[in-house]
């Protein structure tokens, strides 16, 4: 069965490699030597911005075979609902999957923002729904909603969203978080699709919203048998059947040598390990319980074959990822299809160059993958 795939773009920025940290493409890098974006010739600005840099991975993803891009949300980013309007004039066909908290943002400006880029886009846009991790992170934002609460918001924002998408000046709401009356789009935007829900979170309340809303279930990359519990928990408190998804970071090479080579320059030029804030994220947590009392060498975050829990020391961002030949990732790939799994999110560093090797050397190994 066909799988939509998807690429993350790099809005907080890009390294070089996993061995060369720090960014030099993208987000809100400096002009620094070597530079790509923003980039310097002849010690001035050469012009090349870091808004270019993820047109230009737009594009390469697109043109590898990518049916869409995550546009995450961090605190040290740009906007992703304003460079998905930007970005959109790239390509034809290509999907923006928008990341946000409900949290900071109205659920009826939310229905008008939305419709107004479904209109634009001719339906593109796809929802990246998150409601925090808490800690010093959700605070950045003013948010001091503990977390339960969040997922209870978020319910009742896609609620009052979905209303207020076909209320035609009808959709009437009162209640814990939000209150609307006569709620609906004007008539010029009206009638757009709703888009499609990827949902994400790990704890029995984020699961229990996930049931009543999701289109898709997504999920950090975890070993297997945790996903398939995971997944037969959401399938448990969902009304319709569920569909599932899973970000997956990918470290493919021609040889599985030459990938774990990638690791091995890279742990062997790190500090020691700083001990990250999690805040209260079950999914955060979930991660690092899986390679618990693992010695400091690269190997034993290996939990199964190809199956690495080291990413997140390598670049921010989640733990689990896949590293091997192209074959073997591939393989791994399928097995995640077998056990309920309908769409990938993608990624690999650098973003613009992995796109590419990731869509020439994996995706065509896919079955029923139309390239």
């Amino acid at each position: 069965m066909p799988v939509d795939i998807y690429w993350r773009i790099a809005m907080e920025g890009d390294q070089k490699s996993l061995y060369e940290p720090g960014s030099t493409r993208g987000g809100f890098a400096d002009h620094l030597s070597g530079g790509l974006a923003p980039g310097r010739n002849r010690g001035a600005a050469d012009g090349f911005t870091h808004a270019d840099y993820m047109a230009e991975v737009v594009r390469a993803s697109e043109e590898s075979g990518f049916v869409g891009g995550l546009l995450p949300s961090f605190a040290h980013t740009d906007d992703p609902w304003a460079t998905a309007a930007s970005l959109a004039a790239e390509t034809r066909g290509y999907r923006f999957m928008v990341a946000f908290q409900p949290g900071f943002l109205h659920p009826v400006q939310a229905a008008r923002m939305s419709a107004t880029l479904q209109k634009a886009t001719g339906g593109r846009l796809v929802y990246n729904i998150i409601s925090g991790g808490g800690g010093p992170q959700q605070l950045w934002w003013g948010d001091t909603t503990g977390h339960d609460d969040r997922y209870a918001r978020t319910s009742e924002f896609l609620d009052v969203l979905k209303g207020v998408w076909t209320g035609e000046g009808t959709f009437q709401h009162e209640g814990r978080f939000y209150r609307v009356a006569d709620g609906g789009l004007p008539a010029a935007l009206a009638g757009q699709p709703f888009p499609e829900i990827f949902f994400s979170g790990s704890s029995p309340a984020a699961i229990q919203a996930a049931g009543r809303h999701a289109d898709y279930y997504l999920s950090w990359l975890e070993p297997f048998e945790a996903l398939a519990e995971k997944f037969a928990a959401v399938r448990a408190r969902s009304p319709r059947p569920p569909k599932f998804a899973v970000r997956i970071d990918i470290l493919a090479r021609p040889t599985e040598q030459e990938a774990w080579d990638v690791i091995r320059r890279g742990w062997a030029g790190l500090p020691a390990e700083a001990e990250r804030e999690g805040g209260d994220s079950v999914g955060w947590r979930r991660s690092q319980d899986f390679t618990a009392g693992a010695d400091g060498s690269f190997r034993a975050l290996q939990v199964a074959p190809n199956l690495w829990g080291g990413f997140h020391r390598l670049r921010p961002g989640p733990a689990f990822g896949l590293v091997g030949d192209y074959r073997q990732v591939a393989d791994r790939l399928e097995e995640l299809v077998a056990l309920g799994v309908d769409a990938f999110i993608l990624a690999g560093v650098p973003h613009l160059e992995e796109a590419r090797r990731v869509g020439r050397h994996v995706l065509p190994l896919l079955k029923g993958n139309p390239r």
